[in-house]
């Protein structure tokens, strides 16, 4: 028996304190806050169909593992290496990714998806056929006392005015509707296809993180948001400062990372087939407003 707890000597009495015991388990779990899950750069479509089915299957897995406790999904970009919605065409493949959303959005599990810098050109499909809440900048949301900040990240990130100008002129919807207009769908997502297969950059950019981490920093110190949430640069981390705390979700496709902001605390975590193995977490403070 551990130090300092009491076992009562009378089996009626023992039984009574058992029965205290579960009820005040049951009242502290009935008061958990529901969990907001964080998922970034899936990148379904970039390997071979067997690698794909299984980065699709895994994601599959880890919604269902968690669908009880979620409030709130958050998509932060790249869930796909190249999307382009046509008015009444939309690129095949992932359906069964897709059918999950939908279950999701119809069970009253809400479900947004910020764009990222390969998937940015959608028009309505998303949110009129699955129900899913498209983003197309950073956006700033509360949930259980805290502010939270997400983004993407890749125009942010940019190191010049005019790259992170280029991308932002890139999903206006003038050069998106041209585009659209002059090439049919199979010829535009194969061109999509071609120059990020051509020009794209796989490796991990130490650069990008480190910019990421300074604008994610500077974001805290300047406005009242308590965390700032990106993907995009395929490195998942946890930072705490004194200003608040950052969580990159990293890069699903390959590593299986993504976040959680559950009981208060935000948690970098590692999907391993079967369930969710917490990296490292952060207790976020709460304010009562």
């Amino acid at each position: 028996m551990p130090a300092g707890e009491w076992d009562p000597p009378d089996r009626t009495v023992r039984g009574v304190v058992h029965k205290a015991k579960k009820l005040a388990a049951s009242a502290s779990f009935s008061v958990r806050e529901p969990m907001i899950l964080l998922i970034s750069d899936v990148h379904l479509g970039r390997a071979d169909p067997e690698t794909d089915r299984a980065v699709e299957a895994d994601l599959i897995a880890c919604l269902d593992h968690h669908r009880d406790e979620v409030e709130h999904l958050y998509l932060l970009g790249d869930l796909f290496d190249e999307f382009i919605e046509y008015r009444r065409l939309v690129p095949k493949g992932f359906a069964r990714l897709q059918g999950r959303l939908a279950e999701w959005t119809d069970a009253g599990i809400s479900v947004s998806y910020l764009v990222g810098n390969h998937d940015p050109w959608h028009i309505d499909y998303f949110e009129e056929e699955l129900g899913v809440r498209v983003e197309f900048g950073p956006v700033v949301r509360r949930h259980h006392g805290r502010t939270l900040y997400l983004a993407h990240g890749d125009v942010l990130s940019e190191e010049s005015m005019a790259r992170g100008w280029l991308k932002g002129w890139l999903r206006h919807p003038l050069p998106v509707w041209i585009y659209r207009s002059i090439l049919p769908g199979d010829v535009g997502m194969w061109l999509a296809t071609t120059v990020n297969n051509s020009f794209g950059n796989r490796d991990l950019d130490r650069d990008l993180v480190e910019r990421l981490r300074v604008k994610a920093r500077r974001i805290l110190s300047d406005s009242t948001v308590d965390v700032v949430i990106f993907g995009h640069s395929h490195y998942p981390e946890l930072h705490v400062w004194p200003e608040g705390g950052y969580l990159n979700s990293g890069y699903w496709h390959e590593s299986r990372t993504f976040g959680r902001l559950h009981d208060g605390a935000l948690q970098l975590v590692r999907w391993n087939g079967h369930s969710a193995d917490v990296v490292q977490d952060y207790l976020t403070p709460a304010d009562s407003s």
